[in-house]
C-alpha cells in the first residue's frame, strides 16, 4: 500500500462520518439586486455533503470529505478552507484536467423568497468522479456514510459511484441519502426520479422534503412517502414550517414542530439539519432530540447570509433539545443566538 494509501486509510478509520460530493467556491453577494447589478460578491464554500462535514466537525465529530477539485487556486481554497473547520481532507483528489466548481448567487428577497443562482460546474473535476478514480475502499471502517443525490446527477461515473456505494455488502456503514432533488442539474430529467427513488431504499437513513418527494415521485404526505420508501430504517420527511416526521422501526412515527426563526438566508439549512440529526444519532440520542438537533442546527444556518457557521455549543444546545414542548413552541431564534452571551427569545 502507498502512502497515500495508507494516510487516507488511517483518516477513515479515524472518522465518524464520511461525507462524499462535490463542494464548490461560492461567491455571495456584496448588496442585494440582480446578478447584473451586484457590483462585487465576498468568496465562500458549498457544496452539500462537505457543508454537513464541516457542520459535523464543528460540532466536535470527527468528520472527512473525500471528492475531487481541480489543479486550481479555487480546489486549493476549498481544500483549505474545509479542513479548516476540523474535517479531514486526506480523501480529496486533484485533478489536473478539470477545473472546481464555483457558483453565484443573489441575496434572498425576504418578501418573495426569490434569488439567483448561476452554477459553473459542467465539467468539474468531481463530476469525474467514479469507482475507478475515488479512495472510496475504506470508507466502511466509518460509522456513517452521507451521500446525496446532487452527486448523482453530475454524471454516469458519479451515479456509478453511487449504485457502488449503496450496494449491500458485508460490514457496510449506515448509509445516510438525503434526496436534494435537483431537476436542473439532470440531463435526463425524466430519469431522475427513478434514480433517486432506487438509491433512496438501498440507503438506511434517508431525508427527503415533502416538497421534493412531492415533485419527484408525484406522493404527498409524509404516510404516502413511507409508502414509497418502506425499505430505510430511518427516513425523515421535512415538512418545511410544520416541522419533520420520523419514521424509525424502533420507535414508530415521531414528528417534531419546526422552529421559529427570523431568516436571513435559506441556503445550506437542510444540509444543517442533517448534520445535527446525524450527530445526535451518533451520540445514541432518543428520535425527538435528533429532530429537534437538526433544527437547531439548521436555525444556526437560517441566521447568517452564507452556507456554514459555527453550531451552537453542544451544552445550549442539548438544553434547549431537552425543553418541553410547550417552552420549545415559544422558541424564536434570530442572528446571533447560538453565542454564548446570546440570550434566546420566547414568545
Amino acid at each position: 500500500m502507498s502512502g497515500t494509501q495508507t494516510r487516507t486509510a488511517d483518516a477513515a478509520a479515524a472518522a465518524e462520518v464520511v461525507c462524499l460530493g462535490e463542494s464548490m467556491v461560492t461567491f455571495l453577494p456584496s448588496q442585494p439586486g440582480r446578478l447584473a447589478d451586484v457590483p462585487s460578491f465576498g468568496r465562500g464554500i458549498g457544496g452539500a455533503e462537505s457543508n454537513v462535514a464541516c457542520a459535523l466537525a464543528a460540532a466536535g465529530h470527527r468528520a472527512a470529505w473525500v471528492s475531487r477539485v481541480g489543479a486550481d487556486g479555487f480546489g486549493d481554497h476549498l481544500v483549505e478552507a474545509i479542513a479548516g473547520y476540523g474535517v479531514d481532507t486526506s480523501g480529496v483528489r486533484r485533478d489536473p484536467s478539470r477545473p472546481t466548481g464555483i457558483y453565484f448567487r443573489t441575496a434572498t428577497d425576504r418578501a418573495t423568497d426569490v434569488h439567483e443562482v448561476a452554477y459553473y460546474r459542467a465539467g468539474s473535476a468531481a463530476s469525474a468522479m467514479s469507482p475507478r478514480n475515488t479512495p472510496y475502499e475504506t470508507l466502511p471502517v466509518a460509522r456513517v456514510l452521507h451521500l446525496s443525490g446532487i452527486t448523482a446527477a453530475l454524471s454516469a461515473d458519479c451515479l456509478d459511484l453511487l449504485h457502488d456505494l449503496t450496494a449491500p455488502r458485508p460490514g457496510r456503514p449506515l448509509v445516510s441519502f438525503d434526496v436534494n432533488h435537483r431537476p436542473g442539474l439532470w440531463r435526463d430529467a425524466d430519469a431522475s426520479p427513478q434514480v433517486l427513488l432506487e438509491l433512496a431504499r438501498r440507503s438506511d437513513l434517508v431525508f427527503v422534503g415533502e416538497d421534493e418527494a412531492e415533485e419527484a415521485w408525484g406522493v404527498t404526505g409524509a404516510e404516502a412517502i413511507r409508502a414509497a420508501l418502506p425499505e430505510p430504517s430511518v427516513l425523515v420527511v421535512k415538512r418545511g414550517a410544520e416541522g419533520a416526521t420520523v419514521f424509525s422501526g424502533a420507535d414508530g412515527v415521531t414528528t417534531v414542530p419546526a422552529l421559529r426563526v427570523d431568516v436571513v438566508a435559506p441556503v445550506g439549512a437542510g444540509d444543517a439539519f442533517a448534520a445535527g440529526f446525524l450527530s445526535a444519532t451518533l451520540r445514541g440520542l432518543p428520535v425527538r432530540d435528533r429532530v429537534r438537533h437538526g433544527h437547531l442546527m439548521a436555525a444556526a444556518v437560517l441566521t447568517v447570509p452564507g452556507d456554514l457557521t459555527g453550531p451552537p455549543a453542544r451544552a445550549h444546545a442539548d438544553a434547549l433539545a431537552a425543553l418541553d414542548d410547550e417552552a420549545w413552541g415559544r422558541l424564536r431564534l434570530g442572528p446571533g443566538w447560538t453565542g454564548d452571551d446570546q440570550e434566546v427569545r420566547t414568545t
